[in-house]
């Protein structure tokens, strides 16, 4: 069922107030309440949003209160054209500062990782769990800031989450035991990982899904970039000065950052924020509804739909990846060739942040002209699971290449600082192949839930870095740096082979979720419809039309 701007449609869903009909019309909407005490009638005018903000006049998503019953929704070509080029890229350039912020803190601590340690009186696995603490906490907020972003809009999540992430630095860097320096970091990982989640759906807000990609490559090299380079800055502080500089430092940032999200440079982008639709309803039914809008299993519930757990599971492996590497730097590089200083181990991380920036300015724009090249061989038919494609020989060949040659050449002594630095460099370019593609089908398969999607995928894919973060170290020492890439690369190949059998049957899979989901809904209506005892007449009507268009 593909919804168009001013087109009439009719639905019926059960609701927590009672039996809800509602009738969309480009000029107003029009809902009916029925339940055994009352019936309550209401007619909602549109609410006059101005630019920065336009109601579709039709539902997106189970909550508006119409659910619809497939979860590819295409959205009305239109609604990408509210924003001129320049102030998209204006959009874009700030939200991946924004999005630099928290993955730079979860880094720029592993050079400063035995300093920490000699302070709190504490070793370097301590400090390491709480940066895999860290990581688990960045897993965990998604499935609240993904709801909250569709109900009250994302520039109201993206000013909240900047403060407090400024704040929650300051008290990092001012932590005067390891219990404070625990709880402060894990509140900075709560808030910042808000930034990448609802960055990426602000870019789904307003680019197209043939133009997507390539704006979110520009948008992960933040999120990217931020991991590489902050032991490098770490580093040179730490070499020069105090760890807490580190934190200062990210403080300043922050508070640079919170700033602009005030500006009109960081308009909403949102579509149709949810709260909007609440405005007339009774305190009860608001709150009735609003929780179910924003409690997190609503988030989780998405995986029911196997696509998406494949995509989680590729993106976890290519994360997993990614901190695997740069976690344990210091501790098997540094003594594998006489490195002495935080600074000098430090710049081994410069070689995937390199690879990160020219990944950037490719890697998105071949997933899109992916897609449009499938567009095109299906005759103007896009296929959301098409994009995948664009990841597989990366994320199935290249970069599992490239770990077993790092792996077993430092394990072996073989190809010195040449061999270690190419494989970094490699591995990052390919990433930038993975990320956009995979992080863009979240948004495209289920472009009225974007920000929940991509939430689901976040809350997967960092509890992996957070294992990732906890473990590389110790098994490292236990098996070797050579098995350990072994482990690394096979990973990612059956995460490939997965993604593999998604591009093929993903399109039959959500098919068979939602025709499993559009029974249930219906049996559930003709019960209500027995319980409630509808009187003949429009309503009975309506709701027997919109039970024929399910």
């Amino acid at each position: 069922m593909t919804p168009s701007t001013g087109q009439k449609s009719t639905s019926a869903v059960d609701c927590r107030a009672g039996h809800i009909h509602q009738d969309n019309r480009e000029g107003a909407d029009s809902m009916t309440f029925s339940s055994d005490d009352d019936s309550i009638r209401q007619a909602a005018a549109p609410t006059s949003l101005g630019r920065d903000h336009t109601s579709l006049h039709m539902s997106i998503g189970p909550d508006d209160p119409v659910e619809h019953y497939t979860s590819f929704v295409e959205v009305p070509d239109s609604i990408y054209d509210r924003f001129p080029r320049h102030r998209k890229i204006i959009v874009v350039i700030l939200l991946s500062f924004l999005s630099f912020l928290s993955p730079i803190s979860s880094t720029s601590v592993l050079a400063a990782t035995p300093e920490v340690a000699d302070e709190y009186g504490t070793n370097g696995t301590v400090i390491n769990l709480a940066n895999a603490i860290y990581m688990l906490t960045m897993g965990i907020s998604p499935v609240f800031w993904g709801p909250l972003s569709e109900v009250y809009g994302r520039r109201r999540i993206n000013q909240v989450t900047a403060v407090l992430f400024c704040a929650c630095s300051l008290g990092t860097a001012l932590a005067p035991n390891l219990a404070a320096f625990f709880v402060f970091r894990i509140l900075t990982a709560f808030e910042g990982t808000a930034f990448i989640l609802v960055g990426s759906a602000c870019i789904g807000d307003i680019y197209r899904p043939t133009e997507r990609a390539t704006a979110l490559g520009w948008f992960l090299s933040g999120t990217l970039i931020g991991p590489a380079f902050g032991p490098f800055v770490g580093g040179i502080i730490v070499t020069y000065t105090s760890w807490r500089v580190i934190f200062y430092l990210q403080t300043a940032l922050a508070g640079f950052g919170a700033i602009f999200t005030f500006t009109p440079l960081l308009p909403e982008t949102i579509h149709n924020r949810k709260a909007d639709a609440l405005q007339d309803y009774s305190r009860r039914q608001k709150l009735s509804v609003l929780w179910s809008m924003i409690h997190p299993l609503r988030v989780l519930s998405l995986f029911a739909y196997p696509n998406l757990i494949v995509a989680s599971i590729a993106s976890s492996a290519v994360i997993w990846n990614m901190y695997s590497l740069l976690t344990p730097i210091r501790y098997v590089l540094n003594p594998r060739f006489g490195l002495e200083t935080p600074m000098q181990g430090g710049l081994f991380y410069l070689a995937p942040g390199c690879g990160y920036l020219v990944g950037t300015l490719i890697g998105g724009r071949y997933a899109d002209h992916t897609v449009k090249k499938w567009i095109k061989k299906r005759d103007g038919v896009r296929i959301p699971e098409d994009r995948m494609r664009s990841a597989l020989p990366f994320m199935g060949v290249i970069i599992p290449a490239c770990v077993l040659a790092y792996g077993w050449g430092v394990e072996k002594n073989a190809g010195g600082i040449p061999l270690a630095v190419i494989m970094l460099f490699v591995q990052g370019v390919a990433q930038l192949f993975c990320f956009p593609s995979l992080n863009t089908y979240c948004l495209d398969v289920m472009q009225g839930r974007g920000a929940e999607v991509i939430a689901g995928n976040y809350f997967v894919r960092y509890l992996f870095a957070c294992a990732a973060t906890a473990c590389a170290l110790p098994v490292i020492e236990s098996i070797g740096v050579g098995w350990f890439s072994t482990i690394s690369a096979l990973f990612l190949a059956l995460s490939a082979a997965a993604t593999q059998a998604a591009v093929w049957r993903g399109k039959a899979w959500r098919e068979r979720v939602d025709g499993r989901r559009r029974a249930k809904r219906l049996s559930e209506q003709k019960a209500a419809k027995k319980q409630l005892k509808v009187k003949p007449g429009i309503e009975n009507e309506t709701a027997d039309k919109a039970q024929d268009k399910l």
